[in-house]
């Protein structure tokens, strides 16, 4: 079964893929007492996709769909057609769609990503939830770069100083960390798991460390005047625009943003946000985290001290 980034992608593809069954499905004028459709060529010239399906090499091929639509005025009951979709969302015009594998998720499989394959910020901003080794060492203070905050018996970063060995070794806000050299840190408090990498050794600190489990990517379209659909505000979500991509894709309220196309957003004005968002180009994906969970993680942590340390920069694909 074929996955896909965004619901867009999704339906684009079926509607190529139900497009390409038409040829073989429709039957043969030469067993008709009469032409088929002799006036009335098809108004849409869609050809087949021409990017590879990223499927599980274990699983079975994705079977063809069962229907076949005749147009995209028709497709799913949407009001379109290629004159719309050509002034207002030209990348989901054939042409313009380009194939991309994102990396193995926590499914198991690639994506399928007809429309968002030229967004960098996709490949940067997936959220695995699986288990990662990072080694680290101490830079020339003695520090990590690192502050993590207990949540439920977990141990998760909270803070990723920039330039530090903690954001070069690619600790992200919201990871869940596992163990410290072998020593399980489940239960431990904040301030235990602080004392564990205040007497580390500087080299060779091998950490366990679990992908963002509160976090989750959602990726979004802009429409023709440039919006994605919610507004947000101090970084949380507050409404989402009806018909709009955040209302398609699931995104919800009372969500906190951490990142966007990737880059950490935590203590970034609301402004300098809508310009990252402006300027990422027609396809962003944002992370999301609950608020009252956000809300425990950064409980205590001075908002001057996120703003001046936290990494904010753009991570390399």
């Amino acid at each position: 079964m074929s996955m896909y980034p965004s619901l867009e992608d999704m339906k684009v593809d079926q509607m190529l893929q139900a497009q390409n069954t038409v040829p073989s499905s429709a039957p043969s004028n030469a067993s008709l007492p009469y032409p088929l459709n002799p006036t009335a060529p098809s108004p849409y010239n869609i050809p087949a996709p021409s990017y590879p399906i990223m499927t599980n090499p274990s699983s079975a091929a994705p079977s063809a769909p069962s229907h076949a639509y005749p147009g995209l005025a028709e497709y799913m009951g949407m009001e379109l057609s290629e004159s719309m979709i050509r002034d207002n969302m030209p990348e989901y015009l054939p042409n313009n769609q380009t194939a991309l594998s994102v990396p193995a998720s926590s499914y198991g499989g690639g994506m399928v990503a007809p429309i968002s394959g030229n967004s960098p910020g996709l490949v940067r901003a997936q959220v695995s939830h699986g288990v990662r080794q990072v080694v680290l060492c101490k830079d020339g203070s003695g520090k990590i770069g690192l502050k993590v905050k207990s949540v439920n018996k977990g141990i998760f970063v909270c803070l990723v100083a920039k330039e530090s060995p903690a954001a070069l070794g690619g600790l992200r806000f919201g990871d869940q960390i596992l163990q410290v050299n072998g020593e399980n840190l489940a239960g431990y408090s904040s301030d235990k798991v602080h004392g564990i990498l205040k007497k580390v050794s500087v080299n060779n600190i091998v950490m366990a460390v679990r992908d963002r489990p509160f976090e989750r990517a959602l990726t979004l379209h802009k429409d023709s005047s440039g919006h994605i659909g919610f507004q947000f505000k101090e970084g949380k979500i507050t409404s989402i625009a009806v018909d709009s991509s955040a209302a398609r894709n699931g995104l919800l309220i009372d969500h906190n943003l951490l990142e966007v196309n990737g880059q950490n957003v935590v203590g970034v004005k609301d402004k300098d946000i809508g310009n990252i968002i402006d300027e990422g180009g027609n396809v962003i994906t944002v992370t999301i985290i609950p608020s009252y969970i956000y809300n425990h993680i950064m409980k205590s942590m001075s908002t001057s001290l996120v703003k001046k340390m936290m990494d904010h920069s753009i991570p390399d694909v």
